[in-house]
């Protein structure tokens, strides 16, 4: 999909690098609710309300606080490295819902999701969001 939209809009490939922690929060986020989603209505089509209650517990920031503990012995130094930024980056502004511990694992995790998208690893982003679901069950 993202191939699709750089050719159609005659981009270059982002240096996810280069991008700022809060940034690809920002596009990590948005990636994120979309695999989420996408997965739910597969598994289980519905009305809109009952799926965005199931979509819940994986896209609120408790969520993917539980998902980011869970899922730190997977991650390769690499992702460990952009995970901590995005975790320590300061966000113009705080949870509502959440803790401000869990609001910074949340963020280090869509700062991470946003880096494997932007380099196009789509199948790396299904393998941790498979693995973390369960932890965000919890």
């Amino acid at each position: 999909m993202e191939k699709s939209i750089r050719e159609a809009f005659g981009l270059k490939q982002t240096d996810p690098v280069r991008v700022p922690s809060l940034s690809l929060a920002y596009v990590g986020d948005a990636v994120f609710a979309l695999f989420v989603r996408t997965l739910l209505l597969e598994r289980r089509n519905g009305p809109n309300g009952a799926l965005h209650s199931r979509a819940l517990p994986y896209v609120s920031a408790v969520g993917q606080a539980k998902m980011a503990e869970g899922l730190q012995e997977m991650l390769t130094e690499e992702e460990t490295a952009v995970f901590r930024r995005g975790r320590n980056a300061k966000p113009e502004h705080g949870a509502k819902n959440a803790s401000t511990r869990e609001y910074h694992l949340a963020t280090g995790l869509e700062a991470l999701f946003g880096y494997l998208y932007l380099q196009d690893r789509e199948e790396r982003i299904t393998e941790l969001l498979k693995a973390g679901m369960p932890y965000a069950e919890q």
